[in-house]
């Protein structure tokens, strides 16, 4: 079974009129605010191949803030 060919056209269909929409059509309104609110990271492919699942991404990143807090100290510099 073929899929059928999509047309994509930027044009109203007939029945439509520009009128119909308020002013202006502004492309991508609302795309920095999703983004903002947004809190889906993707992860490289080579990183995802390291952790089954969420919890184990979770539980990985915690313990390496927890490392990272417990060894974090003030050094002296020598002069």
């Amino acid at each position: 079974m073929k899929k059928d060919k999509i047309i994509k056209n930027d044009e109203l269909r007939d029945e439509y009129k520009l009128s119909d929409f308020p002013a202006p059509l502004v492309r991508g309104k609302y795309a920095k605010r999703l983004r903002e609110s947004s809190n889906v990271i993707v992860l490289k492919p080579e990183v995802a191949e390291a952790f089954p699942n969420e919890e184990a991404v979770n539980s990985a990143l915690l313990s390496l803030i927890k490392l990272a807090k417990t060894t974090t100290r003030l050094t002296n510099r020598s002069t």
